[in-house]
């Protein structure tokens, strides 16, 4: 009976130790871990020439950010509810916004946990919301009257109007770099990504490839990384997701990357510099589905001032798949916990039936 006391003992303890150990909530480094884009794309080295995009304001048109997040903390601005006409302050009921606020200006947490955004020093202005054509231009001027260098604009309508229109020109005039998504429906590049002025951007998957999902055209501009994305989502969360939403957040890091490197560069130039030292991917040359090529912070970045760099080709990434963070981190004690202790109560449970068996026997 003692050995069985014994060894049975010493099981539950290892089976105990395998569940603790594999249910642990997965720490925030794993975030981290999961943006594997950041080695292909070169953005270590991109973030020390463009001092991690210190000094520059991007405002991200969008749903609201939740600036509480872990990884947004210092990271935020004041930006502006339109619709409301109030301040736009850490608003946590923006889920999508959330998560281009930390692909740009992400800052992690801790001991280099967390996810980091292409411009880890760059301020995020929220402004706030995207349903309404008109609200959209009162947003944009308010971005830069208040300041913003790049708009970040990872939205997708199929029209135009004139007060979009207008105000687009109007943020073009003023030189601020702006930033669209092509839109997810694999069509026609959508507004206000396909306005003159705007930088319309669509996605590659891992292999380089243009996404089935992300739209096509002669508007379209450029190309960057936009499957199997980690984001932040509220509350400390983060999801893994796929859109055109996310390569536009990846070009507006760059973009601030290089105001913040060249502050007298004028967004004409940065728009210019980013497709013109684009990797050539699909046909040789301009195309409808991957523009003038797969975005290149570290050749923008560098290339010559006043002179068009000349567009390379990069082999593909490795296609071995990449494993993903859980799509929600968890938070307080794991549910398994609560199982492995509950399997333990009943071995215990079980010898003690045993012994008080042995017990009545002899």
């Amino acid at each position: 009976m003692t050995r069985f006391l014994r060894n049975g003992g010493a099981a539950v303890g290892a089976a105990l130790l395998t569940v603790l150990l594999t249910s642990a909530p997965a720490r925030a480094d794993a975030m981290r871990d999961s943006q594997w884009y950041f080695a292909p794309m070169r953005l270590a080295e991109a973030q020390k020439l463009g001092k991690g995009g210190e000094g520059v304001t991007v405002a991200v048109v969008d749903s609201g950010v939740d600036g509480t997040h872990q990884d947004l903390r210092g990271a935020m601005i004041s930006g502006r509810n339109i619709a409301r006409d109030v301040e736009d302050d850490n608003l946590d009921s923006g889920p999508h916004g959330t998560g281009m606020a930390v692909l740009i200006a992400g800052r992690g947490h801790g001991d280099g946990d967390g996810l980091l955004g292409v411009a880890p020093r760059s301020k995020v202005m929220s402004v706030t919301p995207t349903q309404d054509q008109p609200l959209i231009a009162e947003g944009i001027r308010w971005a830069v009257e208040h300041g913003a260098k790049v708009i970040n604009m990872s939205f997708a309508q199929y029209e135009a109007g004139d007060a979009m229109r207008e105000a687009i020109e109007e943020a073009v005039a003023a030189d601020v770099v702006l930033v669209a998504g092509s839109g997810n429906d694999h069509k026609q590049v959508a507004f206000p990504a396909a306005l003159p002025g705007v930088i319309a951007v669509g996605s590659v998957d891992r292999k380089n490839k243009a996404a089935s999902f992300s739209n096509y055209g002669d508007q379209l501009d450029i190309v960057a990384y936009g499957t199997a994305m980690t984001v932040a989502r509220p509350h400390d969360r983060y999801e893994v997701v796929h859109g055109t939403s996310d390569s536009t957040a990846l070009v507006s890091g760059i973009a601030a990357l290089m105001r913040a490197r060249y502050p007298e560069m004028s967004a004409a130039e940065v728009a210019d510099r980013l497709t013109s030292t684009a990797i050539d991917r699909g046909a040789k040359g301009r195309d409808d589905y991957y523009g003038y090529g797969q975005v290149d912070a570290v050749a923008a970045l560098t290339a010559p001032r006043g002179a068009t760099a000349t567009v390379s080709r990069a082999p593909a990434l490795d296609d071995n798949p990449v494993a993903y963070v859980p799509v929600e981190k968890s938070k307080g004690l794991p549910p398994l916990l609560f199982v492995a202790i509950g399997v333990l109560l009943l071995v215990v449970c079980g010898a003690l039936f045993m012994i008080v068996r042995a017990r009545r026997n002899s």
